[in-house]
């Protein structure tokens, strides 16, 4: 009997490219000696995804969705297809063929001959992208790297092909704020990585923005590293450290009969920066208390209205 590969692949809004990644995904999974389940995840789409992920399950009965009743993410919708796989292995994929099917092959070649737990792809260009977009996420795995124990590979996709034991271990984190890329490190397991220049959409348009990816950054640094907490602490202290030396400063030119109190503008300015130095410090706090309030809600990471895993 043959071993399964489970293909999860987070969908929104996708229908021009959906048809087009079945028919590319298909012709290399013939190359491969593994039966195979394709896992759509409709992730609250307003187009026709839904009914052509339908359609194609009609067609081949390999062929699974999960519908969600809104939009919740693509982390959510990576959880949903990890949590449903049966596969011996699992790959996690997008579905607009950035990531190449091609590297199904040499993926599972490594697996097998090399005996790694996960195959991970990383990308070694930017080529396509806005610059400054391009310069924000390098500086984004540079600053994360240097502030958190786990490593986030520069350039990291999360098109990867992983045993069952490193997606069980996935599983078992169940935190409702999930950044998979660190995820994927933080569970550990034997990772090769294959690198690959950047390759353009084959259809439809990007869902990820500027502030989207900034949002997901944070989401990053607030899940993976308590930094950004000390270094409220270190500038507290240098502030009063130097609050300390100007009026000792001042005191001591007093005494000398150099009179050069501030002026209140001075104070003023003074002021303004401090208030802003504690309401950073305030909102940087209270993003850390609000995914722990998100945490004990204890609410479900998806819901799903359809779906024709049994």
């Amino acid at each position: 009997m043959k071993e399964l590969l489970s293909i999860i692949v987070p969908c929104f809004n996708e229908q021009e490219a959906l048809p087009i990644f079945y028919d590319a995904i298909i012709l290399n999974l013939k190359k491969l000696p593994l039966d195979y389940e394709l896992i759509f995840v409709d992730d609250g789409s307003k187009d026709n995804t839904s009914s052509i992920m339908k359609e194609l399950s009609l067609k081949d009965k390999n062929v699974k969705y999960i519908i969600f009743s809104r939009n919740f993410g693509k982390e959510a919708a990576m959880y949903a297809g990890l949590e449903k796989s049966k596969g011996d292995y699992v790959v996690v994929m997008d579905v607009d063929l950035q990531d190449p099917p091609e590297q199904l092959e040499i993926m599972y070649k490594s697996i097998i001959e090399e005996n790694v737990d996960c195959v991970a792809t990383r990308r070694v260009t930017r080529k396509g992208e806005p610059k400054i977009r391009s310069w924000f996420a390098r500086k984004f795995y540079k600053l994360i790297n240097k502030w958190s124990q786990t490593e986030v590979v520069d350039g990291a996709r999360d098109f990867r092909m992983m045993k069952r034991k490193m997606v069980d271990s996935i599983l078992s984190m169940k935190e409702y704020n999930r950044f998979s890329k660190g995820i994927f490190s933080w569970v550990g397991f034997k990772t090769k990585w294959l690198e690959y220049e950047n390759i353009k959409r084959c259809a439809g348009e990007t869902k990820w923005n500027f502030k989207k990816l900034f949002i997901y950054a944070i989401e990053g640094f607030i899940a993976f590293t308590l930094q950004p907490l000390y270094l409220i602490i270190k500038l507290g202290c240098a502030l009063f450290v130097l609050d300390l030396i100007a009026t000792f400063t001042l005191v001591i030119l007093e005494i000398c009969g150099i009179h050069c109190l501030l002026s209140w503008v001075i104070l003023l300015l003074v002021m303004v920066l401090l208030t802003s130095v504690i309401l950073i410090a305030l909102g940087i706090m209270a993003l850390y208390q609000a995914k722990i309030y998100n945490e004990v809600k204890n609410r479900p990471i998806y819901i799903a209205t359809e779906t024709n895993i049994k």
